[in-house]
């Protein structure tokens, strides 16, 4: 089985057959999803798709595109709505500097209270980081020194000092099918060296689908082409890759509950 912990299955890209896409999803092996939160404010679109499907699970979180928008949500809300059976992380929040859609400053007050909902309830942190590595570094280091707290790296696709400072502090990280193109060989080097049981894979769906679907609209089932590609990475079998990240998932987000047909010992999900 595979799991695809960070795709958003209620952007408008899938309305008219989601349905077929978590069923795509299953026919791929991969037995659970988890639909990401870019807007609390919105948060009901992402749970109503969580209560839908029996594998599919959900954050609750603000981007930091969106940062500016949502400071004046308080820690304590955002502590709450994680209470909901289906939720099992928080975010996905961080530092794009990409963009900076919000300010750097608004981006970091958002990250900070993120942190301190996954250091409060025990849920994985999904951290978007992108073209921010050292303020990223900086502020996991101060935020681990006032106590730890479980996270992900997601779709990294930042450098190796990140990486590596971040497993120090017993983070994983997570790749997206940016790792299966062309240009990505130095992403790929930095895949090689992070250990087996801290890998995740994801699809960052509708976003940035692996060859040879790139330019394609992606969806969850595509996460079994980039699972491929790590496989033969880190120098395992793809039956290899999928029990090690399915693992690592399960062991990082134990609030969320195996399919009944994994544990009935069948393939996928029920």
């Amino acid at each position: 089985m595979l799991v695809d912990h960070h795709c958003h299955l209620d952007f408008p890209d899938f309305a008219p057959e989601l349905d077929q896409v978590v069923a795509r999803a299953h026919e791929a092996g991969v037995g659970t999803m988890v639909t990401i939160s870019t807007r609390i404010r919105q948060f009901d679109k992402v749970l109503g798709v969580a209560e839908r499907f029996d594998n599919v699970w959900c954050s609750v979180g603000t981007h930091p595109h969106n940062a500016h928008e949502e400071l004046d949500i308080p820690l304590e809300r955002i502590i709450e709505l994680t209470r909901h059976p289906k939720v099992v992380s928080v975010g996905e929040a961080g530092l794009d500097y990409h963009y900076q859609h919000s300010t750097p400053a608004a981006q970091a007050e958002g990250f900070r209270r993120h942190i301190a909902a996954a250091r409060e309830t025990g849920l994985p942190l999904e951290i978007h980081t992108r073209d921010a590595d050292a303020d990223t570094i900086a502020i996991l280091e101060d935020e681990h020194a006032r106590g730890a707290f479980p996270a992900v790296l997601h779709c990294f696709t930042g450098g190796r000092e990140l990486a590596m400072r971040a497993l120090d502090l017993g983070l994983y990280v997570s790749f997206s099918g940016v790792i299966t193109f062309k240009k990505s060989e130095p992403l790929r080097e930095i895949a090689r060296d992070v250990p087996l049981d801290r890998l995740l894979v994801e699809t960052d769906a509708p976003f940035l689908a692996p060859d040879p679907f790139r330019g394609r609209r992606n969806e969850p089932a595509y996460v079994a082409r980039t699972a491929s590609v790590l496989a033969g990475i880190k120098g395992v079998s793809n039956d290899g890759i999928a029990a090690a990240t399915t693992e690592n998932f399960f062991r990082l987000y134990g609030k969320a509950k195996r399919p009944v047909s994994e544990l009935a010992g069948g393939p996928g999900a029920a």
